[in-house]
C-alpha cells in the first residue's frame, strides 16, 4: 500500500518576500555605505560619522556580496536543500546576534531601525530555512 505524500506550503512561503526584501534593503544600506554615503552614524555602532573609514567601506562592500548570496539562497537560486537549510539557519542565528547587538547600540538609528529589522531578519530566514513539510496525506 502506497501513501501519497503532498507538499504542505507552510509559513516559509509567506516569509520568502518579507526576507528577500529586507535583505535588499540591507544590502542596499551597505552599497550605499561602501560606495560613501554619509551614513556612518547608522552602521558600526555609530563611531563614525558621515563617510566611513576605508577598512569599513571595504567591509560594507563584502557584506553587500554576502547579502546578494543570501537573497539568491532566500529565492531558491543556490545550493540543495540541505545546504540551503543549513545556510538560512546560519543566517538566522546571525541575524539574532545581530538583533542583540543593534540593541546594545550606542547609535541610536541602530537601535531604532536595524534591531526590528534584523530581528525580522532572523525570523523570516529561520521560517524559510524550515522549508516545506512533506505530508502524508494517508488518514489517521
Amino acid at each position: 500500500m502506497t501513501r501519497a505524500i503532498r507538499h504542505d506550503p507552510g509559513p516559509h512561503r509567506a516569509s520568502t518576500g518579507p526576507a528577500a526584501l529586507l535583505l535588499a534593503v540591507v544590502g542596499g544600506f551597505q552599497a550605499a555605505l561602501a560606495a560613501g554615503a554619509p551614513w556612518g552614524q547608522a552602521a558600526y555602532g555609530g563611531a563614525h560619522r558621515g563617510v566611513l573609514p576605508a577598512k569599513y567601506r571595504a567591509s560594507s562592500a563584502v557584506s553587500t556580496l554576502v547579502y546578494a548570496g543570501l537573497i539568491a539562497v532566500v529565492l531558491g537560486r543556490g545550493p540543495g536543500p540541505g545546504l540551503r537549510r543549513r545556510i538560512l539557519t546560519g543566517a538566522s542565528g546571525l541575524m539574532m546576534l545581530g538583533t542583540v547587538l543593534n540593541l546594545a547600540s550606542r547609535s541610536r538609528v541602530e537601535r531604532l531601525v536595524w534591531t526590528p529589522v534584523a530581528g525580522t531578519l532572523a525570523v523570516t530566514l529561520f521560517r524559510v530555512a524550515r522549508g516545506p513539510r512533506r505530508v502524508s496525506s494517508r488518514p489517521r
